[in-house]
């Protein structure tokens, strides 16, 4: 097979065991040790230093293919005359610190981890000192790898617990920034925080970082590693996943839930009252977390936050709201572009809960805006406030969906792209309202202030990067808006065979 087949975006992903009806195994141990061999020529080559003289770690998540993945992607590194250090249980963004920290240094790293995906599929990601791998690094390595077939080097492999390296700076960021409370090293007592791992690799957050700091972690549940992910998917978009933190914080009557994905750099949040932290909420928090240190900066985000949203960041923190494109790497690629111009931007978050900050490394870490959060709580606690406070003035949701066309036919691509154009052409005749839009239409409406009458909301139509799919996200501003803006939007794509719109009623 050729491997470049297994690239997806910035990451390599595949089926890597049988155990879901209809999906063959498409990705080996053996791939992954061609893989490892490769990406040592890669980083050589990069860096300019022989493969000798690079140290690389390996962590992967509780994938049940996990520890043969990782252990044949460290084969294939040593083969290319490398050292490999077993990292054991990780996360993704504690990979990326391995490169950064002093006890570890190392000048590359990768994680095994196909993140939210079914525990039948596992994957790679990479990195180096400018952060995760390019989609065109990633290819160049799967080019060369299809080319190799590495030989068995026996020699010891040595370990780190790079978690307790990671976790030991997490805490140090939560003792320094609470301080002035004068709790000492016991900074979170008298707060109740659960979590929810999902059996995840981020049930550390309890055990190495909220308990030795004071927490009351009663409640929290799923810490267990189990790659089969027996409760619920660990992914902060599922709504089973949702609910099931949403109900440990009500039942243990918490002040506040955290829930990650499996490789800890996606993260949502629950409030004492049960409200759900999560797409744009949690970028609104986060926004209002790093405001009075950044006054007047810019949040990046994807395409399909809401125009609430930003109302928040612009009219209530007084910021400047970027909606850029889908993708984690787009959205963060976009930060580091902004603030090499000169232009501050301290946050860069998707609706998926992949948040990147300036102040650390550019790197979407699920776990440290845990930790911003829970330092937010500390210190709202203190003066007598809720968490909630931050984002009081953030207009609730009140209607939306998502509705995704199939198209038929081989050129869905060139399809969708006439179906953009004509969408738009609709639109501007019609006299609605088009804000900038990086990917894809957007329209804007507002009551008495749209051609189209009485309505509240907004509409983005995209076509899908890599599926023969357009998604339509819909949000009304009030109660019965959505059914208007529908109609709306039956009107603008009426007409195009090829797309299915069975879905929009």
């Amino acid at each position: 097979m050729d491997l470049k087949k297994l690239q997806n975006g910035s990451d390599i992903r595949g089926v890597a065991c049988e155990g879901v009806e209809g999906e063959s195994v498409n990705f080996t141990a053996q791939n992954a040790k061609q893989i490892g061999c490769a990406y040592i020529s890669w980083l050589s080559k990069k860096l300019n230093q022989e493969p000798h003289a690079l140290h690389v770690g390996v962590g992967r998540d509780s994938r049940i293919t996990g520890k043969e993945f990782a252990d044949a992607l460290m084969d294939g590194m040593i083969s290319a005359g490398a050292t490999a250090i077993d990292c054991g249980m990780a996360t993704t963004p504690a990979m990326f610190m391995s490169i950064i920290f002093p006890e570890t240094n190392f000048e590359g790293a990768a994680m095994i981890t196909a993140s939210h995906l079914p525990f039948n599929r596992n994957g790679i990601k990479f990195f180096d000192q400018d952060g995760g791998l390019e989609h065109e690094d990633i290819t160049e390595i799967l080019t060369l790898a299809n080319l190799l077939n590495p030989q068995h080097i026996q020699q010891e492999i040595p370990c780190c617990d790079l978690v307790d390296i990671y976790s030991e700076y997490m805490k140090t960021k939560i003792i320094d920034e609470l301080k002035p409370l004068g709790k000492g090293e016991k900074p979170l007592e008298g707060l109740h925080i659960v979590v929810d791992s999902g059996n995840g690799a981020s049930g550390f957050f309890v055990d190495r970082i909220l308990k030795p700091l004071g927490a009351d972690t009663t409640g929290s549940q799923f810490l267990e590693p189990d790659g089969r992910f027996p409760n619920h998917v660990p992914n902060p978009e599922n709504k089973a996943a949702m609910e099931a933190i949403r109900s440990a914080v009500l039942k243990n009557k918490a002040d506040l839930g955290l829930i990650f994905d499996t490789d800890v750099d996606r993260m949502s949040a629950v409030l004492s009252d049960g409200r759900e932290i999560n797409r744009d909420s949690i970028i609104a928090m986060i926004a209002a977390i790093l405001a009075p240190k950044y006054p007047g900066s810019t949040i990046i985000t994807d395409s399909v936050t809401s125009d609430r949203l930003t109302y928040f960041l612009q009219d209530v923190l007084g910021l400047k709201h970027l909606r850029y494109m889908r993708g984690y790497k787009n959205v963060i690629n976009k930060q580091k572009e902004l603030n090499a111009s000169g232009i501050v931007a301290p946050l860069a978050m998707e609706t998926s809960g992949h948040g990147a900050l300036k102040d650390n490394y550019f790197l979407d870490d699920g776990a440290f805006l845990g930790v911003k959060l829970v330092i937010a709580l500390a210190q709202a606690a203190a003066k007598g406030k809720k968490l909630d406070s931050l984002i009081e003035k953030l207009p609730p949701l009140v209607e939306e969906n998502e509705y995704r066309f199939k198209i038929s036919g081989e050129d869905f691509k060139e399809y969708g792209k006439s179906v953009l154009e004509e969408f738009k052409k609709r639109a501007v005749a019609a006299g609605y309202e088009m804000p900038q839009s990086y990917e894809g239409v957007r329209l804007s409406f507002k009551p008495g202030k749209s051609s189209a009458g009485d309505v509240e909301g907004w509409m983005l139509l995209r076509l899908s990067l890599h599926d023969p799919v357009m998604a339509l996200n819909i949000e009304g501003g009030r109660k019965g808006d959505l059914a208007k803006l529908v109609k709306i939007a039956k009107e603008l794509t009426d007409g195009f065979e090829k797309l299915d719109r069975s879905l929009l009623k």
